[in-house]
């Protein structure tokens, strides 16, 4: 009886999709269960493991090797890459690593990114922004506005103002580190968003920048970009509080 409520108890933990395989084995790879430098268990013992078959599992590595997490060689078998390695700015990365983020200090990352490259995107925007970009900007300014008391709304126009706010730079490498830091931007907003209950003071200051760019207020609109950047700073402390809570 106790063999047959084990089995059942693993029938319920063995994901039954390619998708569901994958991420176990990389939400695996990110507790340490397999640590980097060292090899992933054969085929078979993964087919045991995750109760799926050796084509899935071989899909499974296949994406798990094209986001940096493992290294597969003839005659070796396949090996945890380095975190290093990790292609952390990918969703699913993101995804997989979420309970595990305060150990990356990736919040942490994210924030010193954001401190090189916005106020002087921002700048830029003031001098470069076309009517339709500040358009846009105020157009998502007013959705974080009208969903302050809405944490996932409020983020998926937080995010949308950041990434107008890099393509109005009309700098072609912060139109692109755009697109690269996306999925990281979004999911330090929503930790962010998330954490702290009044979302006022991140609202007056979002509008104030939409404003300087209208104005082309240069300065005005770097310095609305570091005290955005200074409220972050603050709700990074509050979002790796309740992190570490939820840990």
């Amino acid at each position: 009886m106790e063999t047959i409520e084990r089995q059942d108890a693993a029938e319920k933990r063995r994901p039954r999709v390619g998708r569901n395989v994958t991420a176990a084995i990389a939400q695996d790879i990110c507790a340490d269960r397999y640590p980097s430098g060292t090899p992933l268990p054969r085929e078979n013992d993964l087919c045991e493991l995750y109760g799926v078959s050796r084509t899935v599992i071989r899909e499974s590595l296949k994406v798990l090797e094209s986001k940096g997490l493992v290294r597969g060689k003839p005659r070796v078998g396949t090996t945890v890459c380095d975190r290093d390695d990790w292609n952390i700015l990918d969703a699913d990365v993101l995804e997989w690593i979420g309970p595990y983020i305060k150990d990356f200090d990736l919040l942490g990352c994210i924030l010193e990114a954001r401190r090189t490259i916005e106020p002087a995107a921002a700048e830029y925007a003031a001098e470069r922004a076309s009517a339709q970009e500040i358009a846009d900007l105020d157009k998502a300014w007013r959705q974080m506005r009208d969903s302050a008391r809405d944490p996932e709304s409020f983020t998926e126009a937080d995010v949308m103002f950041h990434t107008v706010l890099l393509t109005a730079s009309h700098n072609q490498v912060f139109r692109r580190l755009s697109s690269a830091i996306h999925a990281a931007l979004k999911y330090a907003l929503h930790a962010s968003n998330i954490a702290v209950e009044n979302r006022e003071d991140a609202v007056l200051v979002h509008g104030q920048l939409v404003e300087a760019l209208r104005m082309r207020d240069k300065a005005g609109a770097r310095e609305c970009a570091n005290r955005m950047l200074d409220l972050a700073v603050r709700d990074l402390a509050a979002a790796e509080k309740a992190i570490g809570r939820t840990k």
